[in-house]
């Protein structure tokens, strides 16, 4: 499965930016998705998923109440709306899939990644 994120920007403090991760040629109903990102410097961390389960969406604490993950009308697209951007939202931002997982903001469970999608927050 191919991932590809794509969205991000340059965006003011307080701004909003909406990523799309798009699969080539699979679709991702039966997937658990995760948003990551990564920050210069730092570790990669989840940011939000989607369980296959019941289909709902967990967030981290940093994104609870300004990001909204979803899965698209098309059912090889996943979306992120990201609201009320902080700077330390910056950085590289990416989607995962995996089949054999529930849900989950771990990134080693995930086994298909796309490449990253830069979301820069500054005034």
């Amino acid at each position: 499965v191919q991932l590809q994120a794509s969205g991000g920007g340059l965006v003011q403090p307080g701004g909003s930016l909406s990523l799309s991760c798009q699969a080539s040629g699979y679709s991702l109903d039966e997937y658990a998705i995760g948003w990551f990102r990564q920050a210069p410097g730092k570790e990669r961390e989840g940011v939000a998923c989607i369980s296959t389960t019941d289909g709902r969406p967990y967030y981290a604490d940093s994104a609870k109440g300004r990001f909204t993950t979803s899965r698209g009308d098309a059912k090889n697209t996943v979306n992120l709306q990201m609201n009320r951007l902080k700077p330390e939202d910056t950085g590289v931002y990416y989607c995962a899939a995996d089949l054999g997982i529930s849900y989950s903001d771990y990134d080693a469970d995930y086994d298909y990644w796309g490449q990253g999608t830069l979301v820069t927050v500054s005034s």
